[in-house]
């Protein structure tokens, strides 16, 4: 009898199993079908989104598209949160978690070099200064990827379990000078509360890669960023009587020599790279005169935490120390004017979700990569909650990947027809996530 009664429960456990899974297969059906439906308004909204693109906190057209677009579909709507930035949040019809969806919005002051019939030709303010704006990073792409996953979504409310929250981010290239901006200051005003998220997905479209594919890195995907700035204080002289002074361009030079030494001599490149790089050194104003002071400018780039405390301490040891052996003072900033975390995607999450992606776009076509040095702020919403944060392929196929336009250049350049495959993957991503969840 119990024999019978454990038998029983395993098949009736068998068929819910089976059930759900297939419920799930066809809500993917679904979700395929409606995606290449819609892919020619997709690939619309980008066009026009490039041809008008605007700067950091400046997104103002950009957002009304993007909210008139959500009220049409009866999502929830919040705008002005961090300057420019727009919500959306669809309640579906039965209890689930609540999941969040990222894309960013703003431009970057690069002058277009193409013939695209949608090539921008807008100008706007930066730094005080009239400049070019071009989406030069793709963000124009993302945003009409999650417009279009907004629509396919909210057509299939009454099959939604939980709820999804969409965020449409300004300045993640940086806010302008004396303002707050982008995932910091969004997190800051609340945007991951109430409803509560509990995972973040954000896509970025990449050049380099091919139109189909996807690629991730689970754990430190991209590089936390900072900048340093440090000045030496020496004792001014005539360049020909160097014994009475203080040289700082001298022990600015040494600081940078031993500063090389921080990646090759103290982190363990076999776990994480990380970089040091001075990038503007000034000081003095004639040959014959030994300057006064010497300022210098850098980024530092670490793939961890740990990694991070241990360059940090590093460099202002070696700061510190080179200028007091040769009797000058010098003071350290780091970070100077931004911050960025380490972009890291959750490994748990990621495991759980991966077969979504490799269902979505054929276990071949993604990969994983090694991490990138460049730096995101996506990594300000994966840092309060479980974030998977992925690349897509945008290159045309069959192109070399030498000779495609990088990112945040003038010839950057991505192919329309992978937008459709974003859509999918971020659908499937909320469908699979809440389904799996209890």
């Amino acid at each position: 009898m119990k024999i019978r009664s454990i038998a029983t429960s395993f098949l009736v456990l068998l068929s819910m199993l089976t059930f759900g899974q297939a419920n799930t297969d066809k809500l993917r059906a679904t979700i395929k079908a409606k995606a290449e439906a819609i892919d020619p308004k997709v690939i619309a909204w980008r066009r026009d989104i490039h041809q008008h693109p605007e700067l950091s906190n400046r997104e103002v057209r950009t957002a009304d598209l993007i909210a008139k677009h959500l009220q049409s579909l009866g999502i929830e709507v919040k705008t002005g949160i961090a300057k420019t930035g727009v919500v959306g949040i669809l309640k579906g019809a039965q209890p689930g978690p609540v999941v969040a969806l990222r894309a960013d919005m703003d431009g970057l002051p690069v002058l277009e070099a193409s013939d695209l019939p949608f090539a921008s030709k807008a100008r706007g303010e930066f730094n005080g200064q009239d400049a070019p704006i071009m989406h030069a990073c793709g963000h124009d792409t993302h945003v009409a990827i999650l417009m279009g996953v907004a629509e396919v979504l909210s057509s299939m409310k009454k099959d939604l379990k939980g709820t999804v929250k969409f965020i449409f981010q300004p300045a993640e290239e940086g806010a302008p000078a004396g303002e707050e901006g982008g995932a910091y200051l969004m997190v800051k005003e609340g945007v991951l509360e109430n409803p509560k998220v509990d995972a973040i997905f954000g896509l970025h479209i990449s050049s380099g890669n091919e139109v189909g594919t996807i690629t991730y890195r689970s754990g430190g995907e991209m590089a936390g960023a900072s900048d340093v700035r440090i000045v030496v204080t020496g004792k001014p002289s005539h360049g020909a009587m160097p014994w009475l002074s203080v040289d700082p361009i001298l022990v600015a030079s040494q600081i940078v020599t031993s500063l090389h030494t921080i990646v090759s001599r103290n982190v363990n490149i076999t776990e994480n790279p990380a970089i040091v790089t001075i990038g503007s050194i000034h000081g003095g104003n004639r040959g014959n005169i030994i300057s006064e002071k010497v300022e210098m400018v850098g980024t530092v780039r670490t793939l961890s935490n740990d990694d991070e405390k241990l360059v940090f301490r590093r460099i202002n040891e070696i700061v510190k120390h080179t200028a007091e052996a040769a009797g000058a003072t010098a003071t350290v900033e780091l970070p100077y004017t931004i911050h960025y975390p380490v972009t890291y995607n959750n490994p748990e999450l990621v495991a759980k979700m991966l077969p979504s992606l490799m269902k979505t776009a054929g276990q071949s076509k993604v990969v994983q990569t090694p991490a990138r040095t460049g730096s995101e702020d996506f990594s300000f919403f994966a840092e309060k909650v479980p974030g998977f944060f992925f690349f897509l392929g945008g290159m045309p196929k069959g192109t070399d990947p030498a000779k495609a336009g990088p990112h945040h250049t003038p010839q950057f350049y991505v192919d329309d027809s992978g937008l459709q495959l974003g859509v999918n993957a971020l659908c499937n991503l909320v469908v699979d996530y809440s389904a799996g969840t209890k």
